[in-house]
């Protein structure tokens, strides 16, 4: 959705959780995740389905697919809204291994760090946003997303 989403709350008052695709309802627990990540940010965030994101990245950013997350900043002095794509969420988790609900707050954590400012274009912008995604994640006992995960031994 775009910035100009007209349903902003305060700010501190924590997220507002816009679940779009009925889908993202399978994942247990998701409305206290998505409260645990953000805490009290004012961000607004939607969960919707790989064709709607597919629809606002054509828009927003000109390239015509799904995406993992996409966030839009508030002009309004608000952190702003984190958008996440179901189909592409679960597939990601899957091929990595991870937990969908370990990867839904690793890129709830990324889209707030791009809210606040952080970006990941050049190297050594990628590796602070790395660390800090790493570190913030360890605090809510999520293991780092960056580190190599090994494939089980078959015998």
């Amino acid at each position: 959705m775009p910035p100009d989403h007209p349903a902003w709350p305060p700010p501190g008052a924590g997220p507002e959780l816009v679940i779009a695709d009925p889908a993202w309802r399978r994942v247990a627990g998701i409305e206290r995740l998505v409260r645990r990540v953000c805490g009290d940010a004012a961000v607004v965030v939607v969960l919707d389905s790989d064709r709607a994101v597919r629809r606002l990245n054509a828009r927003h950013r000109g390239r015509d697919k799904p995406t993992n997350v996409l966030t839009f900043p508030s002009g309004a002095g608000l952190a702003g809204e984190i958008v996440l794509a179901r189909g592409v969420v679960a597939r990601e988790a899957a091929a990595e291994g991870k937990r969908v609900a370990d990867h839904v707050a690793h890129l709830l954590l990324h889209g707030l760090l791009h809210l606040d400012g952080l970006d990941h274009h050049a190297a050594g912008e990628a590796r602070r946003m790395e660390r800090a995604e790493a570190r913030r994640l360890a605090r809510l006992g999520v293991p780092n997303p960056w580190k190599v995960r090994r494939a089980p031994v078959m015998s």
